[in-house]
């Protein structure tokens, strides 16, 4: 059986200290609690998500951060998620093709959770830590 390597981060001369998730985490915590504030799809919500997301582009892009190695093969669990990811997908697009208002879409039955602060920075928060982890791969 094969043993799973540990993860490591490739660091060289000129890799930033502050891409630690020690430093990272906090900022991420003030940038959420800043975006609950903002009421759902609105201007300054989604210019929030915009800028936020660029810097983390143009960052993962420009290479000024340390990377982690990807995997070599998917583990066997990473299979298993996929089921319910693409169940959600198609049952999302099929509501929305519909128009349907018996039918509504999964995003708009989360919006009455996400009238609430603490949900919407929660949210903030979890998408901000996820996009994190895929910009450093």
């Amino acid at each position: 059986m094969e043993q799973p390597r540990p993860v490591t981060v490739e660091t060289g001369a000129g890799a930033p200290g502050w891409d630690r998730a020690q430093v990272m985490l906090p900022v991420f915590a003030v940038i959420a609690l800043l975006g609950g504030l903002f009421p759902s799809f609105s201007l300054s919500a989604n210019l929030l998500v915009v800028l936020v997301g660029g810097v983390m582009c143009w960052l993962g892009l420009a290479g000024r951060l340390g990377r982690r190695p990807a995997p070599t093969r998917l583990r066997r669990g990473a299979l298993a998620w996929l089921v319910p990811v693409l169940t959600l997908a198609l049952v999302e697009l099929y509501t929305f093709s519909r128009k349907d208002p018996a039918h509504p879409t999964l995003s708009l039955l989360a919006d009455p959770v996400l009238d609430g602060y603490l949900a919407r920075a929660a949210c903030y928060f979890v998408w901000l830590a996820g996009f994190w982890g895929l910009v450093r791969r």
